[in-house]
This record gives structure tokens, sequence and C-alpha cells, in this order.
């Protein structure tokens, strides 16, 4: 074999690199190397190798594989520590938690608001279609076009509050009976979970928290999914709930009560109304068939009024209709009568925003709509970050085990039950189920709560926004309170009904499991949370509903082969988890299917297609746009266009870390490498791979 060929970045001992030399002993097993060859004439070769942790191909690190992406990360205090700060510092940092406290109650305040806006504004887009929704009584009597009626107006108006006090006036008034309106409640506990959802996509620019905070907000989704999936065919067949509420209202008499305590309310009504105000009894005559309310506009104009009885001269078609025989008489060509009327006098007008603005309905909630969301996203996005830089260290610590650690064995089964009494009297505190989850997501997504802990808060909030519903009801006038009362029941039981199924037993918590998969989907695919939530709250409960209005036999025909069909796929996914060796080879995976039917990764090739036209250059324009956006956002560069984009892929190539191969460590190449950068290692490494031969 010929000599190595002296290189002038050489290695000063290049036999550390080569198995088989002379030199020390190397220090791979005795089992990992490989027996020296001969060649022809019998002289034995020794295998030259550079080693796989030296190599070329692995000079760039790549990240540790194995990593949980579901274990809470640790918020490490990366400041100065408290012992290390002197007194003026100490002043300092004191004076700066104060103030970070109150702007997170500041930002919690405004975000809390602009949920009430948001729903305001939902209902002036949807509200009187959704009023129009409850109007068809006919088709109302079919569960599951009920049931989509329920998520499809609660989705509208935001609001399962705004959904079921119609419901109560329709029963109360007999266009509607409580077997018919079980179903539109289900439908309501659906709805009113998209609120939260629509909040996690707020996170969606770290693809870790966007997972746990999506998951976080769609256990509730599946929960109440998986509820109705058992609960709406148990009703439809033996009326339960119904059953149980009628025995209930028999056995307790109930009066009269005083209505809840709206604490919430009270809070934020002074800054919402001065935003916008609406007459919500709009949408119930609506839903009652008053063909007069629908060109009355939702916005409340006039907010004191005072009615007046006054005795006025009315015409009848005959003396039979007169209102007594003394008050009626003729002229000759008409029968005249004297009746009692009501007379509106409006004293004062209100003092929102748009009292004075004669635009439609339509257009101030769109206004609305993207202020409220805009707002929205802002408070979020200040939550998240406050909380990032409060919750570290100690406090971090501190708060992640007294809300995350269960009780000590063997009351260690009571942790879940005892969170679900704490998330019932959260909600039964703030009067709204959807401040309460909304307000938890954030925490899920910067990790300070987990899944697990998530799970039983959210059940608990379920359970705490029927016991207001059940306490409104007992407000409610004598000729509404049985009806009201037993919706309100209706509703609780289903919730109570729910629980048992789904929770008690750790193998029966299927929400969690699946949220977590969804959560995983998601972020690797951040579209398909929209498109889940337009699929599953819009477009699903407008094809049910549309095939309702076509009768029950169009219903039964399409339905019940997608329902197969789907019943077949997870009995398949099942066995071929659980026992492949009993399914014939070509059914043992999903490769027989065409790749975009078993895979979203055509699908998200098509949608990066679709979307690339916002990836191009930045115009004159969109610069001046992302330049006052990194002036509001603060931040260095925004990822609002492909400029910024590529500035930050340029920033993150420089700082990939680089191993440096041994084989090469010396006093030139480390002087060399000063000299002309990071970049210089890999260049000359492979030149001098290149230029070493074995002769």
């Amino acid at each position: 074999m010929a000599p190595w060929p002296e290189l002038e970045n050489a290695h000063p001992n290049p036999n550390k690199f080569i198995e088989g030399a002379s030199g020390p002993p190397s220090s791979i097993p005795d089992e990992d190397k490989e027996t020296i060859k001969t060649n022809d004439s019998g002289t034995p070769v020794a295998k030259i190798e550079l080693l796989p942790s030296y190599s070329a191909l692995v000079l760039i690190e790549e990240p540790p594989e194995g990593n949980d992406p579901w274990d809470l990360p640790e918020l490490q205090d990366n400041g100065i520590k408290w012992s290390e700060r002197d007194t003026k510092g100490k002043i300092l940092c004191i004076f700066q938690g104060i103030g970070k406290f109150i702007l997170l109650l500041g930002f919690l305040y405004l975000f809390v608001c602009s949920l009430d806006v948001l729903s305001s504004a939902f209902q002036l887009v949807g509200g009187k279609m959704a009023g129009q929704f409850f109007s068809n009584n006919s088709i109302m009597s079919n569960p599951v076009a009920g049931l989509v009626i329920g998520v499809l107006v609660t989705v509208m108006v935001q609001s399962s509050s705004t959904s079921s006090s119609i419901i109560v006036s329709m029963v109360a008034s007999s266009l509607l009976s409580v077997r018919a309106a079980i179903p539109i409640i289900m439908g309501a506990n659906i709805g009113t979970s998209i609120t939260n959802t629509i909040v996690a996509l707020m996170q969606a620019g770290d693809r870790n928290e966007f997972r746990r905070a999506f998951a976080g907000a769609t256990v509730h989704d599946f929960f109440n999914w998986l509820s109705v999936l058992v609960l709406l065919p148990l009703e439809a067949a033996t009326h339960y709930l119904e059953k149980l509420t009628n025995l209930v209202l028999e056995t307790f008499s109930f009066q009269n009560g005083e209505d809840a305590p709206d604490i919430l309310k009270v809070i934020t009504d002074p800054f919402t109304k001065l935003i916008i105000q609406l007459d919500k009894k709009v949408i119930q005559q609506i839903a009652m068939g008053d063909s007069e309310a629908q060109n009355k506009s939702l916005i409340k104009i006039w907010c004191k009024t005072i009615s007046n009885v006054i005795e006025e001269n009315v015409t009848v078609p005959s003396p039979d209709n007169c209102t007594s025989p003394s008050y009626c008489w003729t002229d000759g060509i008409q029968t005249w009568t004297i009746q009692n009327v009501t007379q509106k006098e409006n004293i004062a007008k209100c003092q929102h925003i748009f009292v004075n603005f004669s635009l439609p309905d339509l257009a101030v909630g769109i206004i609305l709509l993207i202020v409220s969301l805009l707002i929205l996203c802002g408070c979020l996005i200040m939550i998240v970050k406050l909380l990032g830089s409060v919750l570290r260290g100690q406090v971090a610590t501190v708060i992640k085990k007294t809300l995350n650690t269960d009780f000590p064995f063997p009351f260690s089964w009571l942790t879940g039950y005892l969170a679900i009494l704490v998330g019932a009297g959260m909600t039964f505190i703030v009067q709204s189920s959807s401040v309460f989850t909304s307000a938890m997501t954030p925490l899920i997504g910067i990790g300070v709560i987990s899944i697990e802990r998530a799970y039983p808060l959210t059940l608990g909030s379920n359970i705490g926004t029927t016991t207001t519903a059940i306490l409104a009801a007992l407000a409610s006038p004598g000729n509404t309170l049985r009806s009201s009362l037993q919706i309100a029941l209706c509703h609780f039981f289903f919730n109570i009904s729910g629980i048992l199924l789904w929770y008690p037993i750790p193998f029966t918590r299927l929400p969690i499991r699946l949220a977590k998969g969804l959560g995983n989907i998601s972020a690797k695919y951040r579209w398909f949370a929209v498109f889940y939530l337009i699929f599953f709250f819009l477009l699903t409960p407008l094809t049910v509903f549309g095939l309702s209005l076509a009768g029950w036999p169009v219903l039964v025909g399409v339905g019940v082969p997608i329902i197969l069909l789907i019943l077949l796929v997870l009995c398949l996914r099942m066995l071929q988890a659980r026992c492949p060796r009993i399914l014939p080879l070509k059914l043992r995976d999903w490769n027989f299917l065409p790749l975009w039917m078993h895979s979203l990764k055509p699908w998200d090739n098509v949608i990066s297609l679709a979307t690339s036209c916002f990836q191009r250059r930045c115009c004159c324009c969109c610069r001046v746009c992302c330049r006052v956006c990194c002036m509001v956002c603060g931040c260095k560069c925004c990822r609002c266009s492909k400029c910024c984009k590529d500035l930050e892929e340029e920033e993150k190539e420089q700082d990939v870390p680089v191993k440096a191969s041994g084989a090469f460590d010396n006093t030139a190449m480390s002087k060399e490498c000063q000299d002309e950068g990071k970049g210089q290692v890999e260049v000359l490494g492979m030149k001098a791979l290149s230029n070493t031969t074995v002769f």
C-alpha cells in the first residue's frame, strides 16, 4: 500500500482514524470490527474508513428523536436570580411583576369583552337566519334535524344561552314539545364548543403550543359529539331524559325564585354596551312565526321606553266584533268601536357607537366581527407572552404541580372529580362555559395545564353552565316555569350521562386520545384545523339539514350507507392495529388505496400550490404593511411575506450548529475557520477527502 500523501492541513496522527493500523488500541468493540481482508498476493490490506461521527454527512446536528410532544415544557427562568439582585433590582422586579399582573388582568378583560362582542356580531350576521331555522316546526320533529338545527343556530349566534332561551319560549308557547326540544339542546351543547376552538387557532404560530392548545380545545368537541352519538339514539328509543325530568318535576315542588347572579356581565356590560346593544327579542319573534319581525333591526336604538294604554276608535268588520254593544256605532259606511291600544313612547336613546348609524345589520355585524377577531387575537397573543414571562422558574413549578399533581395513593382517583367541581364552580361564577374554556386554552398551549387535567375541568364547565340555566329557569314567570325548568334539567342530565359514559373508567376516556390525535395532525398540517371547523360545524350540519328538508327516506337513504362505511373503516383500522394476522395481506395497511385517500400529504401539496401566490417577493405596498406590522407587534420580522420568510430562513441557516471533524482538528484549520467563517469547515473537509488517495 502506498504511503499517505502529505496534506498541508492533515491531522498529525491519521492512524487514529484507520481501522487495523498501528497505534493505540481502538475503542470500538470487537464485535463491531470487520475482518481484515487480503489481496491476491496475500498482503493484508487495512480497511480505511472515516468513522460515522466524523463523516461530512453528519456535520449538521439533528435534534434527538423520541421526545414526547405532549410532555409539558419546562418554563425555565433565564433571568437574574433573586439572590443575585441588589436592593434596587429587587424593587424594580417587584414593580415589574405588579405591572405585568395589571396588564394581564387588562388583556383578560378585553379578551372576555371581545368574546361578548363576537357573539353580538354573529347574531347580527346570522341571527335572523337562525330564527328561521326554528320557525319550521315540521322539520324539528325529526331528532337528527333538530340536532343539526341546534348546532347551526348556536354556531351562528355564538351563544348557547340565546338558543336555549328561544327553545324555552317555543316550548312555553306550545309551538314545540319537550320531546322535540331535547335534540336541539344536544345540538346547542355541541355548537357552544366552537368558541374555544376558534381561540386555539390564534396559537398556530408555534407547532407545539398549537398542538396542545388545539387538543385542549377539541377535547370538548369530541366529548359532545361522542355523547350525542350514544345518547341521541337512546333518547329517541326510550325518551329517558323526558321521563327523568318529568319525574324530578313531579317529585319536587319548585317555586319562582330570584335570577341567577350574573357577576361577569356586571363587569363587562359597561364597556360592551358602549360598542353595541342588541334586541334579542327579535330573534325569538322570528322563531315564533312573527312575519313583522323580519323587517325589524336587531340593533337596539331606544333603551328607555314607556308603554301607555289608551282608548282609541277603530273600525271593525261587523257589529259582532265590537268590544261591547254600548261602544259600537256605524256611520253608514263603516262600523266603529272603542278598543284599548298600547302605545310605546321612546324616552332615551342607547349610548352605543352604532346608534346613529343607518347601516344594515349585516354591515354592522361584519365590522364587529373583524374588529372583535383582531382584538381577540391581539389579546390572546399578549396574554400568552405575559404568562410566558410571569410563569417561570419557581412560580411555574408551583402552579404546574398544583394543577397537574394527583392526590397520594389510594385517593388519586378523586383528583379528577375535584377538577370537575372546580370547573363547575368557575363556570358558575363567570356565567359562561365559553369564557372559561377559552381562557383555559392559552394555558394549555403554553404547558401550564395538561390535557389530562383540562378534560375534567371542561366536563365541570359543562355542568356549571347547566346549573346557571336551572337558576335562570327558576326565575321565569309562572306560565313558562315548568317548560323552562324541564329544558334546563334535560341539559343537566344529558351532561351528567355523558360524564358517566366517558370519564369514570380510564379506558373510556376516548375524547383525550382523539383530541391528541387531531392535535398531532393539526400541528403537522395547520390548514386541517380550519377544515375541521368548517366541515364539522358548518358543512355537515347544513348537509344533514338539507337532506331533512327532502324527507325521511332521502335522509335514511343517504345517511345509512355513509354511516356503514365509516363503521367499516373504523373496524378495519382496529383490526389493523390489534389483530393484523387475521386480515389478508392486502388489507393490513391502506396502500391498496390511492395516496390521496389515506394521506394528507397530496392535499397539503395542493393547498401549498394554491397559496403559493401569497409567498412571492414583496411589492412596495406589502413591504410598507410588513414594516407597520413589525412596529406594532415589536418583533424583528413578521412572517407575513416571502421576503421576511427568506430572511428568517437565512438566520436559521447561520445558527445551525456544526460539528467539526476530529480528523481535521489542528491549529491551521482552526485559524482558517476563524478567518473565513463556519462554512469553510465543510468545504475544507470535502477537499481533504477528495485529495486523499489510496494506492
